[in-house]
């Protein structure tokens, strides 16, 4: 292909290996030099690639270091939204979520609906198991 869109693209998508070709001019005799890239075009391909590996991750999902400050302030936790009784059901009725910091992440909260109360909790009490 010509140009260096489509390598770029491919990179992004999951390629783990690209061929291109590469000259050191166009306008060299031969039947790939047209097609193929000149050097300062080749550069520029392997720094976009470079961005978009970067850009990809390592496909953990982890706070960054300027984010971990705001970590208390913006975390939802489940909690409760009725005063609970130890041996009481959580259900959709007496659990919330809340911007409270600690305790249960609202990811987990289809694996707490249904759970047995360990402890009693009064109204917003962070739920813990």
């Amino acid at each position: 292909t010509m140009g260096i869109e489509i390598p770029i693209a491919a990179v992004a998508l999951g390629a783990q290996v690209i061929e291109k070709h590469y000259t050191l001019s166009r306008g060299m005799e031969g039947p790939d030099h047209k097609a193929s890239l000149e050097p300062l075009e080749l550069k520029a391909m392997v720094n976009a690639i470079r961005n978009i590996e970067v850009a990809l991750g390592n496909g953990q999902k982890l706070p960054q270091t300027s984010e971990k400050d705001n970590l208390k302030v913006v975390r939802k936790s489940i909690v409760s939204s009725t005063n609970i009784s130890k041996g009481d059901i959580f259900s959709e009725t007496n659990l919330t979520v809340k911007r409270v910091g600690t305790g249960i992440s609202s990811s987990l909260w289809d694996e707490v609906i249904g759970l047995k109360a360990q402890y009693d909790f009064n109204i917003d009490d962070a739920i813990r198991l």
